[in-house]
C-alpha cells in the first residue's frame, strides 16, 4: 500500500473527502518526520514508537575489493511496534 492507497482507505473508513485524508496523512507524517529528527520521539499507544537512534561506528569490508573501512557512526530512524500492533501482526 502507498500513501494515495492508504488516503483512499482512510477516507472510506471516516467518511471525510479523498483530499483530505491525503492532507491529513501527509500532515502526520511529516510531524512525525520533524519530531524524530529534532530528537524526540513520538509514540502511538498500541501502534508503536519512532525515535532517532545513534548508530555506533563498526568496521565493514569493501564487497569488490575486500578491503576493511571504517563506518562511520551516524544517527537512523526506528520503528518499535507496539504490544498490539505486534499480536495483530501474527
Amino acid at each position: 500500500m502507498n500513501k494515495e492507497e492508504l488516503a483512499t482507505a482512510v477516507a472510506a473508513k471516516t467518511g471525510v473527502t479523498k483530499k483530505i485524508a491525503e492532507l491529513t496523512v501527509e500532515a502526520l507524517l511529516d510531524t512525525i518526520a520533524d519530531v524524530v529528527r529534532d530528537g524526540d520521539r513520538v509514540t502511538i499507544a498500541g501502534f508503536g514508537t519512532f525515535a532517532l537512534v545513534e548508530r555506533a561506528p563498526r568496521k565493514g569490508r569493501n564487497p569488490k575489493t575486500g578491503e576493511m573501512i571504517e563506518i562511520p557512526g551516524h544517527k537512523a530512524p526506528r520503528f518499535t511496534p507496539g504490544k498490539r500492533f505486534r499480536d495483530m501482526a501474527l
